[in-house]
């Protein structure tokens, strides 16, 4: 019998077999991702793939789909696919160098901002950039701020570049390649950032291989909290405080039940008080805010 991409097609037999296939695949919301896929593969709209049932599909194109739609069903990524994630109204370029930005994360937007924002020309570090999400989106909110973002992946810093290019920030967000805040040093920021805002990898490395299959496709420099999932906080608290104002705040996005441990560290660590906590929307306390003492 012939494949999908070896048979004649129209969009309304295109559609049914793409169906099915993600269906058949478990693709949970198969038929919204089937009809993202096509609109990509075949430049096309929903409105067309419904109405046009009859029209025809090009070879290239029968041929694009087909390769997006087979490896959607082995478990790459949606985004990855389609190429883009929305995140706090903005549109961002993703791949498989970078972890894709979850709603959840856009609370480390609004506490920066409802925080850095007040200054007049206040200065933020992004610490594990990824796709630059968070510190473009901060560039966009606060017109006024210097931005600094920081990666080890020289693939991801790309990523995060084009998508500052895209939304028109790049002179207010300067890409460092390193670990962590290594990549201030020398910069002549020593006490005096407004905040520093981090989604680091939180995952225990033991959680790793039962993780989602789509979630086990993205960086897994991004996901790998090490053994308790708690190694980044506790480089990322301690490395912190000499770049903080007096007053400044460290911002971190934490997993599911590790809230309660990130606000112990910072408070044993003596340089911080604690600033608060805030919840997603399903309840989970997802964002901690502490307070640099300042020094001496």
């Amino acid at each position: 019998m012939p494949t999908l991409a070896q048979k004649p097609m129209t969009y309304g037999t295109l559609v049914r077999e793409a169906l099915a296939l993600l269906s058949n695949a478990g693709i949970a919301n198969a038929a919204q991702e089937t009809r993202w896929l096509l609109e990509r593969a075949l430049e096309t709209t929903g409105l067309r793939l419904r109405v046009e049932s009859d029209r025809p599909v090009s070879d290239e194109h029968r041929n694009l789909a087909w390769s997006l739609l087979t490896r959607r069903a082995a478990g790459e990524p949606l985004q990855y696919l389609l190429g883009t994630q929305e995140f706090c109204g903005l549109e961002f370029e993703v791949g498989p160098a970078v972890l894709i930005p979850r709603p959840e994360t856009e609370l480390l937007v609004g506490e920066v901002r409802g925080i850095a924002g007040r200054e007049a020309a206040p200065l933020v570090a992004d610490i594990g950039t990824g796709s630059g999400c968070i510190a473009v989106a901060l560039a966009c909110a606060m017109p006024n701020a210097q931005v600094y973002a920081t990666d080890l992946s020289t693939e991801a810093l790309d990523v995060a570049r084009r998508n500052a290019g895209r939304h028109g920030v790049m002179e207010r967000v300067r890409f460092l390649e390193g670990d962590l805040l290594a990549p201030l040093a020398g910069l002549g920021l020593e006490g005096r950032l407004a905040a520093v805002v981090s989604n680091p990898p939180y995952i225990p490395a033991g959680d790793l291989p039962g993780l989602q299959r789509e979630v086990r496709r993205e960086p897994r420099a991004a996901l790998d909290g090490g053994p308790d999932g708690l190694a980044f906080y506790r480089r990322l608290l301690r490395e912190a405080t000499p770049y903080l104002a007096p007053g400044g705040t460290m911002v971190l996005e934490v997993g599911q039940g590790q809230a309660e441990s990130v606000c112990r560290m910072a408070e044993e660590s003596g340089g911080y008080g604690l600033y608060g906590v805030r919840r997603d929307e399903a309840g989970i306390e997802r964002v901690v805010s502490v307070q640099c003492k300042g020094q001496g």
